[in-house]
């Protein structure tokens, strides 16, 4: 027996067109794949308006909670670069896959159990395993025995800190000031609390990357050259 499939000729008249195979097929799957969309601009007062609002709202709360979250700035502590007033746009995602805060950095923290039941802004002087120093013989921050020249973002006529400390850095936590330094509260006025000025981290919310508001203050916010030539804590503690 000849088991090989043999062509059959059928009648051309008895197929479906193209445009009727597509209208069959594709159409019912076309209407079911966003037939939620009209179902739920129907039960909503103002219908797809008010469905396409709620989406943009879902959408921005999504993003400031996970990528970029707007602070403005409430105190006068990290002029004459952040004004009171100011918003910020926060980077959440900045120490999020294996980087970390560096010396210079402007981040905001959660001070709960350190500095006070608030979110802060300052600036990271010091990170783990930092020696951090003030002042030297000519009134300058040192880190890892290196004088670090502020005067580019301190405050004017501010001096690098009224208080005088030496402190080494714990693992896992950041050492931070205000550049307003007489007018900031910040690791200086915590060195006898509970974690002795230091911030962990992980209560790190984020790094404040844009300085978004007003207007005429837009700015990105870079890390101060000065900080990179700061050497390793290992190169200070041999």
């Amino acid at each position: 027996m000849d088991t090989e499939a043999q062509p059959v000729e059928r009648d051309r008249s008895s197929r479906p067109s193209v445009s009727e195979e597509t209208s069959d097929t594709e159409g019912p799957e076309g209407r079911s794949r966003f037939a939620w969309v009209d179902r739920a601009a129907d039960w909503l007062p103002g219908g797809r308006i008010t469905l396409t609002v709620l989406v943009c709202l879902v959408f921005v709360l999504l993003v400031s909670q996970f990528v970029m979250q707007p602070f403005q700035i409430p105190s006068g502590s990290m002029e004459q670069g952040l004004r009171i007033g100011d918003r910020v746009l926060v980077n959440k995602l900045a120490y999020r896959f294996g980087a970390e805060p560096q010396r210079g950095d402007v981040v905001v923290f959660d001070g709960t159990g350190y500095f006070g039941n608030a979110d802060y802004i300052k600036r990271v002087v010091g990170v783990g395993g930092d020696h951090v120093v003030c002042c030297d013989k000519e009134g300058r921050l040192e880190v890892n025995g290196r004088s670090v020249d502020e005067s580019t973002f301190l405050y004017p006529g501010d001096s690098p800190s009224g208080v005088r400390f030496d402190v080494v850095v714990p693992d896992g936590s950041l050492f931070l000031l205000g550049d307003h330094r007489s007018d900031s509260s910040d690791s200086r006025d915590h060195l006898g609390s509970p974690g002795g000025g230091m911030i962990p981290v992980t209560d790190v919310i984020g790094r404040a990357d844009w300085i978004a508001w007003p207007a005429g203050h837009w700015t990105r916010l870079t890390r101060p050259d000065v900080y990179a030539r700061v050497p390793a804590a290992d190169g200070a503690h041999g």
